[in-house]
């Protein structure tokens, strides 16, 4: 597929560029001429499964022939066949033993961080942990660092590096999947260096910012038959300006687009002028690249504004179709992305929002709801905004404090809530209560007090005893509730989902409760499952460390039906940004 060569082998496709279509557009080039299975020896490595569905369904769409074998990058053993590592451990039981860790820590040393934090410490720690271990460095290389901090700070985070000194040492039989991930890397490479593939190795769409995969990428490029190809590579820097971005201004450009294809070329002892483009196809606007370019040129070199801005070519044609919104406020912003967004659905058009502020693309899902136009979100919903989501969040509430009528009537209203059977029971009962309440007042509602009052509606009421079923259920179940002191993780599980089943069942059930129906049910039941199987790595912890710990679990998950969505309407983050394309491109959160 590829001529011999000495040199490491990096192509390039210009910013604009549809990189999955010119990326099986330079397959199917290169590959004219040899047989129809050639294809199929070649070994793909892309860096989202959005890019390899994307490349699926280009191929899929003609003309007929074999698929190449599409691998991901954080996926590796499918790529060699000698890998053999133990299957990496739960990420969940590595969060509940760093939480254990740092709750003894903090027990010593109360004043390093409030115990509200706790789960945020931990949270902190374990990326800290996949950092050092997706980059290969050693705890000792942190810790030995000569930093001079009168303040103290640098001893109180020695701290807690020592935690993570403690847990790397006790994690090696069975590794991290960040750690685990390097090593199929590692091995990978000694296997090649053995015993090179003579098929196609090509990594795609990467840029190489994560230091396993720069590690798979340098020894791709230097296979008889490797090759990168780079996603956004700016063909139109000056060889001077790519220079600057060397040792003398690394830690000021390291923000800057190209940075990472620069240290790439130098671990590969490769010049710029070295790569070559992957399809002869031109970007959409060469003028309005050569404006990016110059505008994203690093801080310390933007007096050269002076002397090439003149030098560009027509900026009319560089921002033909350009549009700057500069919003007054957060919400206005959301508000103008959203008509916009209903303008194309109007016209026809396809259109996507790219932005990484998740609060934004929430309240401009939120503005398209009133024409009823649903985004295809890449990031889907919070699983903690979702009804189940938010049901065992309002039920684990009642274990941290005393109930008060305004949690009571929240969770009672809750869609979730009897939802077993004689949901509209429930409903006018909760209408009656809530009456009553406003009338007599109850701030803080226990089991006799509930069904003192749901007494005085029986008068209005044409069923009495089901009144008084009704707020027994509530008393024995709502009320009452808040534990104190530490208890053991599996016990805290068990507790919630017990209670949590009870109130979504009702005070008759007669058919399955809806908690854990739907995707979003299914999505919480995968977190409280997966949370009960691995508490006893979690310890004994109190009720306000383990709401916190569900909170935070719920808050990771994601819900996203790829049926619901309106088909022309998208919001990406920066990396789906790379995979399509659309006819409105909005750039929202700037």
């Amino acid at each position: 597929m590829f001529e011999p060569q000495d040199a490491p082998r990096v192509f390039g496709l210009a910013p604009g560029v549809d990189f999955p279509k010119e990326l099986v557009r330079g397959l199917l080039a290169r590959l004219e001429g040899q047989p129809a299975h050639a294809i199929g020896r070649i070994d793909l490595v892309v860096n989202t499964r959005r890019m390899q569905r994307r490349l699926r369904d280009i191929f899929d769409a003609g003309p007929p022939s074999l698929l190449p074998r599409i691998h991901l990058i954080d996926n590796l053993d499918t790529l060699g066949s000698g890998v053999d590592l133990p299957r990496p451990g739960p990420a969940l039981r590595r969060r509940l033993e760093l939480i254990t860790l740092v709750s003894k820590l903090l027990d010593q040393a109360p004043e390093l961080a409030p115990r509200a934090s706790l789960y945020d410490l931990s949270d902190s720690l374990a990326q800290l942990i996949d950092e050092m271990q997706g980059e290969g460095v050693p705890v000792e290389a942190v810790t030995e660092l000569d930093v001079s901090d009168q303040s103290g700070h640098w001893e109180r985070a020695k701290q807690f590096l020592a935690i993570a000194h403690q847990y790397l040492g006790e994690s090696v039989t069975r590794p991290d999947p960040r750690a685990r991930q390097r090593q199929v890397a590692q091995r990978l490479i000694a296997e090649w260096e053995q015993n090179p593939p003579r098929h196609p190795v090509i990594v795609a769409g990467s840029t190489g910012s994560r230091g396993t995969s720069a590690l798979l990428m340098e020894a791709v490029a230097k296979l008889p038959q490797g090759a990168l190809v780079l996603p956004g590579f700016c063909f139109d820097m000056p060889q001077a300006v790519w220079t600057d971005l060397g040792d003398d201004q690394e830690k000021i450009s390291q923000d800057h687009p190209q940075y990472r294809f620069r240290d790439l070329l130098r671990q590969l002892e490769m010049s710029r002028s070295k790569i070559e483009a992957w399809t002869d196809t031109p970007p959409p606007s060469a003028a309005r690249n050569a404006l990016v370019s110059l505008s994203l040129r690093p801080a310390p070199v933007t007096h050269v504004w002076l002397t090439e801005g003149p030098k560009l070519p027509d900026l009319h044609q560089a921002t033909e179709g350009l549009t700057l919104i500069q919003a007054p406020t957060p919400r206005a912003e959301a508000l103008a992305i959203a008509l916009r967004l209903r303008q194309a659905v109007e016209d026809g058009k396809t259109a996507a929002l790219i932005t990484p502020d998740r609060m934004l693309s929430r309240q401009v899902t939120s503005a398209l709801d009133r024409w009823n136009i649903l985004p295809d979100d890449s990031a889907g919903l919070p699983l903690h905004l979702s009804p189940p989501g938010r049901f065992l969040r309002h039920v684990g509430d009642l274990f941290l404090r005393k109930l008060d009528s305004e949690a009571l009537l929240t969770l009672l209203k809750h869609p979730l809530t009897h939802s077993g059977g004689d949901r509209n029971f429930h409903q006018l009962n909760t209408q009656r209560l809530e009456l009553q309440l406003r009338r007599d007042g109850l701030p803080y509602p226990d089991a006799e007090g509930v069904l003192k009052l749901a007494r005085k509606t029986v008068s209005r009421s044409k069923d009495p005893a089901q009144m008084d079923v009704w707020a027994d259920w509530v008393g024995t179940h709502l009320t009452d509730c808040e534990l104190t002191g530490d208890r053991p993780l599996e016990e805290w599980v068990a507790l919630h989902m017990a209670l949590a089943d009870a109130i979504a069942d009702g005070a008759t059930p007669s058919q399955p409760n809806g908690l854990w129906q739907h995707h979003a049910g299914e999505e919480a039941a995968k977190v409280m499952n997966d949370l009960a199987e691995n508490a006893p790595y979690g310890g004994e912890m109190s009720a306000a460390d383990y709401t916190d710990l569900v909170g935070a679990l719920l808050q990771q998950g994601e819900i996203r039906d790829r049926d619901a969505p309106h088909p022309n309407v998208m919001i990406w983050g920066t990396l789906e940004a790379r995979v399509q394309g659309a006819d409105l491109v909005i750039l929202g959160g700037l």
